[in-house]
């Protein structure tokens, strides 16, 4: 399949932050340093929810998470031709798996990096920061002290600040997803995409939208977070009020200025989920699948076994779920005795 926006997606694209030639464009700068991540099937799950259920597996991807191409695609963007010129360091705020990507990022690059993280981090995401040679400064729960500490330290060393997703440059890199699961699932009639600060889902919509506008774009967020769903449901940018607590660290940030009006106009539909429900979703791909999810990519499974899912067409057959990430704190799945199974899939055995 080519891949070619078509003449008015381009004059629709034109007013929002990215256009899908910018995805197209981050495909070719980062296609050689990032995995083509596999997409599986489970016959279970098949079962379970009536569905054929594709499975994009960004679990696998380097730093372990979808983040890695949006970071790739703005490093590259910010590598001049001469060394000398190169960026005296980059900053962000990240729950995690952003900063990781940042942190592998800068150092093939040579660059230091910075990176500010909530102390509720998991602490495998933190370790896995370190590791990778960046210095890491903590910061409160809230985005407001996120945002401030990340301005002191753009302050102090010059550094230019890559956001985890509202910088175009990153929307457009996780934009390559979209161009992935459409070559490899050609018969796919949706996608499902974890939301937070929505980067991810806000990149894939324009791919879809521009590329097959009859495949449907959902986004998935827990309950205990549902900016997205209530700005959609208001019409209007609605952040969180308060920090979120959800078992789902990579999505407590809210949409934004720049994934909003994407959001708004592309995304067919937001489906919240219960904490239990991503709970037992996580534990479900764990045990039948095999495959080390962690919670937030479980929440868009959570959202496809869900009561308000089987609303959605019958026709809507062939789904595609985005596992998001992979970076499990293991000392913390003590939540598992803690799951209740939930409503209508009480029968699934696990």
């Amino acid at each position: 399949m080519k891949l070619t926006c078509r003449k008015q997606q381009r004059t629709m694209c034109a007013q929002y932050c990215i256009s899908f030639a910018d995805v197209e464009k981050a495909h070719n700068n980062i296609q050689d340093f990032i995995h083509l991540t596999p997409v599986l099937t489970s016959s279970i799950l098949n079962q379970v929810t009536g569905r054929n259920l594709f499975f994009k597996c960004e679990l696998f991807q380097k730093t372990g998470s979808f983040k890695i191409r949006g970071v790739i695609n703005a490093i590259r963007g910010l590598m001049p031709t001469t060394s000398e010129e190169k960026p005296k360091a980059v900053v962000t705020h990240s729950s995690g798996n952003h900063g990781q990507a940042l942190a592998y990022a800068a150092k093939l690059e040579g660059i230091p990096a910075y990176i500010v993280v909530p102390q509720t981090a998991p602490n495998c995401k933190k370790l896995a920061i370190q590791a990778y040679g960046a210095s890491i400064l903590y910061s409160e729960q809230s985005d407001e002290s996120r945002e401030n500490i990340t301005r002191r330290i753009m302050e102090e060393t010059e550094g230019i600040m890559v956001h985890p997703n509202q910088e175009p440059a990153v929307i457009a890199g996780q934009g390559t997803i979209a161009m992935e699961v459409l070559n490899q699932v050609p018969s796919v009639d949706a996608l499902v995409v974890p939301v937070g600060g929505g980067g991810m889902v806000a990149g894939i919509a324009i791919t879809v939208k521009a590329l097959r506008p009859s495949v449907k774009v959902y986004a998935a967020e827990p309950l205990n977070a549902d900016d997205c769903y209530q700005s959609k449901l208001k019409g209007e940018l609605t952040p969180n009020p308060y920090p979120p607590e959800t078992i789902a660290d990579g999505v407590r940030s809210s949409i934004g200025l720049n994934t909003w009006p994407i959001i708004r106009d592309l995304v067919d539909d937001v489906f919240t989920v219960t904490e239990d429900e991503i709970k037992y979703a996580t534990q479900l791909v764990w045990e039948r699948m095999k495959l080390l999810i962690e919670p937030t990519a479980g929440v868009g499974v959570a959202a496809v076994l869900s009561q308000h899912f089987q609303t959605v067409s019958p026709e809507v057959k062939n789904i595609c779920i985005v596992l998001s990430g992979g970076n499990v704190d293991l000392t913390s799945v003590t939540w598992m005795k803690q799951a209740e199974r939930p409503a209508p899939y009480q029968s699934v055995s696990v």
